[in-house]
């Protein structure tokens, strides 16, 4: 029988937010859908986060994307008990266009400095301190979100 740890040395569960921002190159149905699940791949893998654990998530997108809700690539790829919403981002003179931004709360025992906030492609520019990933192999990348989207469709 396994022992349990001390209280003390149990870590708390917490809520944090996990951000991210990619662009996407038209305003089409099937560029902000297939950013999105790029964008919301890349956060899952790089942070190990089961959708059990996730506990909402906020999209938002500049008024020039209006092709699809960026939500859908979630519920596509199998958050269908996870609250979403979606909305427009505050359109600042001279900020980045056809962006698709991301808020995670995230059930975790990770600590805040734990957490890998993903920006890619243009969306580079609106952090570039949290913008070191290692290299991503995008065709490997569609590959997973292809696999991933297939089990949630069999079920």
């Amino acid at each position: 029988m396994a022992e349990t740890p001390p209280v003390d040395r149990i870590e708390p569960t917490v809520c944090r937010g996990v951000r991210g921002a990619t662009t996407v190159e038209a305003n089409t149905r099937e560029a902000i859908l297939n950013s999105t699940r790029q964008l919301l791949a890349l956060i899952i893998r790089r942070n190990g986060i089961q959708t059990k654990d996730i506990a909402s998530a906020i999209f938002t997108v500049t008024s020039d994307l209006n092709a699809e809700f960026p939500a859908l690539a979630a519920r596509q790829m199998g958050w269908l008990d996870v609250p979403l919403l979606c909305g427009y981002e505050v359109e600042v003179p001279g900020s980045l266009m056809s962006c698709v931004r991301i808020l995670l709360h995230w059930n975790t025992h990770r600590t805040q400095t734990e957490i890998h906030h993903v920006y890619i492609h243009d969306a580079i520019a609106l952090r570039p301190d949290l913008s070191k990933l290692p290299p991503v192999d995008w065709e490997e990348l569609e590959q997973w979100i292809n696999l991933e989207m297939s089990k949630r469709e069999s079920k």
